[in-house]
């Protein structure tokens, strides 16, 4: 493997990492575990504890203003209230999801330096490291603005679906950065069209559950005190859930079809990264299942949601390595 590909897929691995963090975030309701940006609670390095905050230094018409726009009573916010509201599982759960965020920065930054020394080789590569550069910037921001919003819902999507985004992109520079990226040869173009109906079912029931995973931030904070198994009746009101429940059935269809056609269509059948597909689609639909008739655990709902981006990533990477030929 060589240097380039090596720290291409650094990044990569950084940004899944990323998003397994994240999800822990919204699971376990600690997106404003950390209130302000980019301190936590005034502090460079958060609080274990209430009595190591100066509650008297805080910004507290930031604080208040941030309430407004997540739809609370700015004049509910005071330094007790703040007191109160502070839990250090929360802050830290949220500070580890922040302190995360540096590797995608900095290994992001260096791809894209490496890749201008074969700009003109392939330059492609170039422009995907520097559109993967600007994307990384751009969620860094939106990060903040999901923080500054009190978890707005609309930005929250746009963030996930920018994370989609930029985990194609990199899938793509490190299989393109290559002096020889990886290829293989399949008759027709049946399979490969089915592979990307797959794809793009997979994106759209991603969003979709990005959406969904903002209905249980809402319950969270109205219905707290409720057992998370009851929240399943509640989803049954919405849309969205309904739609993304019934869309991951499209996704079984078209995956076993896919399935078949790649037995017959390449060559010496089936292998690892087909199987990987077919896995992560088996293990994404149980999951499903569980949080549609058991309740939303959390657990699940964090494996569901880095599951869901390992099969974006290795949907992507089959599309650009495998090639139709003429029958």
């Amino acid at each position: 493997m060589e240097r380039f590909q090596k720290l291409a897929l650094a990044a990569l691995a950084s940004i899944l990492l990323l998003i397994f963090v994240g999800a822990i975030v919204r699971a376990t309701g600690a997106g404003l575990g950390c209130p302000d940006w980019p301190t936590c609670w005034g502090r460079l390095i958060p609080p274990w504890k209430v009595e190591q905050i100066n509650f008297e230094k805080l910004d507290l018409a930031r604080f208040q203003r941030e309430a407004e726009r997540s739809g609370r009573d700015p004049a509910s916010i005071t330094r007790e209230s703040l007191r109160k509201e502070f839990n250090p599982v929360h802050t830290w759960v949220e500070y580890v999801n922040r302190l995360c965020s540096l590797p995608v920065g900095f290994l992001t930054l260096g791809t894209f330096l490496a890749a201008f020394w074969q700009r003109r080789r392939r330059p492609s590569v170039w422009w995907g490291s520097l559109a993967a550069l600007l994307l990384v910037l751009c969620n860094a921001w939106l990060g903040a603005m999901v923080v500054a919003s009190g978890l707005k819902p609309g930005i929250i999507t746009l963030h996930m679906a920018l994370a989609i985004l930029l985990l194609c992109i990199l899938v793509f520079v490190a299989w393109r950065g290559r002096e020889q990226p990886a290829r293989r040869e399949v008759k027709g173009r049946a399979l490969w069209i089915v592979a990307l109906i797959v794809f793009l079912l997979t994106v759209a029931e991603g969003v979709m559950g990005s959406q969904v995973r903002e209905l249980t931030d809402q319950f969270a904070i109205a219905y707290g005190t409720q057992s998370r198994a009851e929240w399943t009746a509640k989803l049954e009101h919405s849309a969205v859930y309904l739609v993304h429940r019934s869309f991951s059935w499209l996704i079984v269809a078209a995956t076993v079809v896919f399935l078949v056609l790649a037995r017959k269509a390449l060559p010496g059948g089936l292998r690892w990264l087909d199987k990987a597909i077919a896995g992560l689609v088996g293990a994404l639909l149980v999951m499903g299942v569980i949080l549609a008739q058991v309740g939303v655990l959390r657990v699940v709902q964090v494996l569901h949601v880095g599951s869901a981006a390992l099969l974006v990533t290795a949907l992507f990477f089959w599309l650009l390595a495998t090639r139709p030929v003429r029958p």
